[in-house]
């Protein structure tokens, strides 16, 4: 098949990116912008793009079943453009920023387990991962994986994953029914669960080509439509383009890239492009964000996120706008807020919503560990023995 070609200069908003034609091999490069660029180095970008996820599902969150004239009857014009109080706290989390983290503990566990064993089933011990959190919800696998008959590690231990905030069914089903850890799920799903929390894989991934296929094979755990499980490739594919340097356009289109040698994209792919062409046109966000979807289908949120992403002048504009719609606003919020937070860096989230924010410094750790991963020194040969052994206790590898 054709590699997907496009040859364009565009200007979103305050930038302008220049586009160059695609080889068919998914090189990345750098651009520059000419409007302001902000200056975030790579642990920033990190964490900016767990805690930016965060941000926007606590922000999204209270608005989730809201229709936008409910929404902003309720919180003036503008709509909701802060957090407010919701189970008891402001800036409260919901099962996206819980699912993440634990998609970010598998791959974590995987890379030990590869470490002290020579390989890594990473679908498996994420999957793993996945029985923990739906502990965490009061149920578990009718088929007896059980993962705490092993070291249930160190996140499980946070109460606050322990919180029932409307996680969803297709998930909690998935893996309550799941015959084997990593198998692909049995169903038809195509809903936003599976692409919720993928950005983890985005920021652990060392290729392009790795990044796609584990972020399909992660998000396929629950979700089995193709449009369910190409938007976590898809999405895992911005986060490390935009991680290794590339602007939104140029991340976007190598994920068109990929999608392009899949069956079955064509669902994804028109809602990608018809984000990116509201975004070039500068659409009214309101009505833009109408003829994307409501949020609930993987493709619908993926793309409204790509769209508030590219059309945002800062973080918190991108943010606001993402959350404001009839429909999936705490999947919409999260997704914008991984993609600016890895352009912008942890910066650029305003210090108020960072202060507010649940499990703050959780989030800000797991990140810093898939930050520093790939340099620890583990298993057999490792220069310190009782780091590697804090390592395994951390995260054992299974």
């Amino acid at each position: 098949m054709a590699p997907y070609l496009r040859l364009r200069q565009r200007t979103y908003g305050f930038r302008e990116h220049v586009m160059t034609e695609r080889t068919g091999t998914f090189e990345i490069r750098k651009l520059e912008a000419s409007g302001e660029k902000p200056d975030a180095d790579s642990q920033s970008r990190f964490r900016g793009c767990l805690l930016g996820g965060a941000v926007g599902d606590a922000l999204g969150a209270p608005v989730e079943f809201m229709s936008l004239s409910r929404i902003c009857k309720h919180y003036g014009v503008s709509g909701i453009s802060d957090f407010v109080e919701f189970h008891g706290r402001k800036g409260a989390i919901t099962d996206e920023t819980q699912m993440s983290l634990f998609t970010a503990e598998g791959l974590l566990r995987g890379l030990v387990q590869e470490r002290h064993e020579g390989t890594a089933n990473y679908a498996e011990v994420v999957g793993n991962a996945y029985q923990r959190w739906l502990r965490t919800q009061g149920e578990s696998n009718v088929h007896g994986l059980d993962p705490l008959l092993q070291d249930p590690g160190w996140l499980y231990g946070f109460r606050e994953l322990h919180a029932q905030r409307a996680p969803g069914r297709t998930c909690r089903a998935a893996l309550r029914d799941a015959t084997a850890l990593g198998a692909p799920a049995l169903n038809d799903g195509k809903g936003s669960g599976g692409v919720m929390r993928i950005a983890p894989v985005g920021l652990f991934a060392e290729t392009i080509e790795e990044s796609f296929e584990l972020g399909c094979q992660l998000a396929a755990l629950t979700h089995g439509h193709p449009s369910g499980w190409l938007a976590g490739g898809a999405l895992a594919v911005m986060i490390t383009a935009l991680r290794q340097g590339a602007t939104l356009p140029d991340a976007l289109d190598t994920a068109l890239d990929c999608l392009e040698l899949k069956p079955d994209h064509g669902e994804l792919m028109a809602a990608l492009e018809l984000a990116d062409d509201l975004a070039y046109e500068g659409s009214d966000p309101d009505l833009a964000i109408t003829q994307l979807g409501s949020g609930w289908m993987a493709t619908e949120a993926l793309a409204i996120a790509t769209y508030c992403a590219l059309s945002a002048k800062d973080f918190s504009d991108g943010i606001t706008m993402a959350v404001n719609h009839d429909g999936d606003s705490d999947t919409t919020g999260t997704l914008a807020g991984n993609l600016l937070g890895v352009i912008w860096g942890e910066q650029s989230i305003p210090a108020p919503w960072l202060k507010q924010l649940e499990l703050r410094k959780v989030i800000t750790e797991v990140a810093d560990d898939l930050h520093a991963c790939r340099q620890w020194s583990i298993g057999p040969g490792a220069a310190s023995a009782v780091f590697s052994k804090q390592i395994w206790a951390k995260y054992p590898g299974y």
